[in-house]
């Protein structure tokens, strides 16, 4: 059985739902090669989504990921496609999977879904040299995973890194505040954000303290010039009353 399930959409032939469900393995996994059947991988995804060249994909996510180098033969795949690429994540994206919604022209999550990204896992053998040799591998496999997360987010390879060595995990509120998705599925209306608002009404306030404050002056005019002939008294008056102000 594959990860994946190409669907058309009844109401719209332009437009397919493609749904990723499952773990991300590559060519040559046990399975596929005991069995021999390439539809349960990449090169099976990639030869079903050549039929749909021109139509726009809904990629429904819920994988805890995978195979590192599968999700980039599939990640590559979906960034090539010839239509628009939208990505709904309504379980989980994890690990590989997470690098799967990168490829996305936008990004979309269940208000209870979650991402979540870390660093490559590996299994190596051998003397201490191949160990070593292992953990190099392992760093430029992260700086590959990098780069899809910096080419959607914009963030700074340093800060993305820090994330994957803390296996940071996002609520959808969060991924969409951290660039990782666009926004949340089923919001109808945005509500402002809190500072904007606070500025809103502190501008409302200020507005009416100037206008009272015009009107103070302008009667205060008014009655200094009804009350005083002295110009010289009238300025000293003024003076004294702007500094009541300034206080």
């Amino acid at each position: 059985m594959s990860f994946w399930n190409f669907k058309n959409i009844e109401e719209n032939e332009e437009e397919i739902d493609l749904r990723i469900d499952g773990d991300i393995v590559m060519d040559d996994d046990f399975w596929s090669m005991l069995f021999g059947n390439d539809n349960v991988t990449p090169k099976g995804f990639m030869s079903e989504l050549n039929k749909y060249k021109g139509k726009d994909i809904n990629v429904w996510i819920n994988s805890y990921g995978g195979d590192v180098y599968a999700a980039s033969r599939i990640y590559t795949a979906l960034k090539e496609h010839n239509g628009k690429v939208k990505v709904k994540i309504d379980g989980v994206a994890i690990s590989a999977a997470s690098v799967i919604a990168m490829a996305g022209d936008e990004i979309l999550m269940s208000p209870t879904s979650i991402i979540m990204l870390h660093n490559p896992w590996g299994t190596f053998q051998g003397e201490a040299k191949d160990l070593r040799h292992g953990a190099d591998v392992l760093d430029e496999v992260k700086e590959t995973i990098i780069n899809a997360y910096q080419l959607k987010t914009g963030k700074s390879r340093a800060k993305i890194s820090q994330m994957m060595d803390e296996e940071t995990w996002m609520s959808a509120k969060k991924a969409v505040a951290e660039g990782f998705a666009d926004g949340m599925l089923y919001e109808k209306n945005k509500e402002e954000p809190l500072e904007n608002s606070f500025m809103f009404s502190r501008f409302a306030i200020q507005n009416s303290v100037n206008n009272r404050t015009r009107d103070f002056i302008k009667q205060y005019n008014q009655r200094f010039k009804e009350t005083y002939k002295d110009e010289e008294k009238i300025k000293l008056l003024k003076a004294k009353l702007a500094l009541e102000c300034e206080l």
